[in-house]
């Protein structure tokens, strides 16, 4: 066994590291405050090549691995999470279902401007009906001349509605088996396509300077060819983008957990108490000890799951694993954070405050901490 990272990992890590201490840090917080989405960001992260990390380059991306596009998540989401979950929801969600199951023509067409960051990806499959349960899919597609015809709507769908926003894929109910079962496919939905329409921003806990919106589709009109592999593969494909995306949102529990760590060291060594910095303190000492301590514990969950998948194995039980471990322990981090930090942890000006706001989603998104649970248990026969 190796657990040091090769020099190819070593320099994304230390390139993200850097470049989110330099140019998201200083405009965290009033992005955050304002609401505001990181264009400048998004582009600055394009022309870096880490909008597409996984993807071939031949596509336009950046040739690597998942533990490189892990490590790239981790060191965003130390400094801060809207713009580690634009990333992450852009790459899992948005670009794996076209590299994953699309046409050549469709690579052709979207990889480019998805891996360069020129236009976000998104994917659809969240209902009001459909959460945990999300092959209980409302929103249907009817083939009617060539085109697909789609009706539903979708929530809590993250990248749909920015200005650079390209597509978002969706579930859709295309039809039923001769046994009575709903067919499930994915479609490729561009944005701009009439009878299309996001909703208002939602107005969140946290990820405040992210975009996550409803989306509503009335009698909207795509292409027979903008289907998503084959008719009725929808339900295995999404299951296995989910199994992916799980891989990130644990990146984010950790680099979450540790930042809000590097944020309550800082503060205890500045912080005097009785006569000196209460670093020294045990109580103190004790809370940062078992915060580093789990967080070196839940990285390694995550840099396994990464590494199953980079070798062909099956992946999904340590990525369930790694992303139940590390949302509670984001949760846990955030609050330690804001308790050494006494009254100044409530001050939104001090980062763990948004730290703690921006933890709990990892316990819910991507599958709640009850369904990783489910995964789990199954994947142990039980």
């Amino acid at each position: 066994m190796h657990f040091e990272l090769s020099d190819d990992h070593r320099l994304i890590q230390r390139t993200v590291r850097d470049f989110a201490r330099a140019e998201v840090a200083p405009v965290a917080e009033e992005l955050d405050r304002t609401k505001a989405f990181p264009y400048e960001i998004v582009r600055q992260l394009g022309d870096l090549g880490l909008m597409g990390i996984p993807f071939p380059e031949e596509y336009g991306g950046g040739g690597g691995d998942s533990l490189a596009y892990a490590l790239a998540v981790e060191e965003l989401t130390r400094i801060d999470s809207s713009v580690a979950i634009t990333l992450c929801a852009h790459t899992s969600l948005g670009t794996q279902p076209v590299y994953l199951f699309g046409s050549e023509a469709q690579k052709q067409e979207l990889l480019p401007d998805l891996c360069a960051g020129r236009k976000l990806g998104a994917f659809g499959l969240t209902e009001p009906e459909a959460g945990s349960d999300a092959g209980n899919t409302k929103t249907r597609a009817s083939l009617d001349g060539g085109e697909w015809v789609i009706n539903g709507a979708k929530q809590f769908i993250t990248n749909a509605g920015t200005q650079i926003s390209g597509h978002v894929a969706i579930t859709a109910v295309t039809g039923e088996s001769p046994d009575g079962r709903r067919e499930i496919s994915n479609l490729i939905v561009a944005n701009g396509t009439p009878g299309y329409e996001q909703g208002a921003p939602y107005r969140q806990m946290g990820w405040n300077a992210s975009d996550t919106r409803p989306l509503s589709f009335s009698d909207c009109r795509v292409p027979q060819e903008n289907l998503l592999g084959p008719r009725g593969q929808g339900f295995k494909q999404f299951l296995h983008i989910l199994d992916i995306g799980r891989i990130g949102v644990a990146a984010m529990g950790v680099g979450l957990a540790q930042g809000a760590l590097d944020e309550a060291i800082a503060y205890a060594k500045e912080r005097r108490a009785f006569g000196q910095a209460i670093s020294k303190f045990q109580a103190i000492q004790v809370k940062l000890a078992d915060m580093a301590t789990e967080i070196e514990a839940a990285r390694l969950l995550v840099y396994k799951a990464a590494w199953e998948k980079d070798q062909g194995m099956s992946f999904s039980l340590t990525a369930a694993q790694a992303k139940l471990k590390t949302g509670r322990l984001a949760v846990r981090c955030a609050e330690e954070a804001v308790q050494i930090h006494g009254g100044y942890g409530y001050i939104e000006e001090y980062p763990v405050c948004r730290f703690y706001r921006d933890a709990k989603i990892l316990t819910i998104g991507e599958g709640t901490d009850e369904v990783q649970q489910m995964v789990i248990a199954r994947a142990l026969g039980a």
